[in-house]
């Protein structure tokens, strides 16, 4: 679905409340390295996808502490927005910057496998 300006501009609000909350007012340690890549607010407001990305070890405790921490967030966006309601949170885990990163590994192990390649073969070449 097309997102329009309205749209965007209440996703990057609730994105950076929700990451400054996490940086300033939260002191769980769980969610110290983690980082807010997005959020999706619903049309009425109701409801908040937010999707996060730490390191694959920890998601499991990462999440549990955003389950702890779900009603004090929740509760500091509804006092820094100005919104009528303040939307129910769920959290995701963000793997696409995962899946980036294991893209950006095959890809330079190709690049340096057909380096070495080429490399074998100018240096089969050298000693005819």
């Amino acid at each position: 679905m097309k997102q329009g300006n309205s749209s965007r501009r209440v996703n990057e609000q609730a994105r950076q409340v929700i990451a400054e909350t996490l940086m300033f007012e939260i002191a769980d340690p769980r969610l110290s390295l983690v980082t807010i890549t997005g959020c999706e607010v619903s049309f009425d407001r109701s409801a908040c996808n937010v999707y996060y990305t730490t390191s694959p070890d920890s998601y499991e405790e990462v999440q549990q502490a955003f389950e702890g921490a779900k009603g004090r967030i929740r509760s500091i966006l509804a006092r820094k927005l100005s919104w009528r309601t303040s939307p129910e949170l769920r959290f995701f885990v963000d793997k696409s910057v995962d899946e980036a990163e294991r893209i950006a590994k095959a890809l330079l192990s190709e690049r340096d496998r057909i380096s070495v390649d080429s490399f074998d073969d100018d240096a089969a070449e050298g000693d005819r």
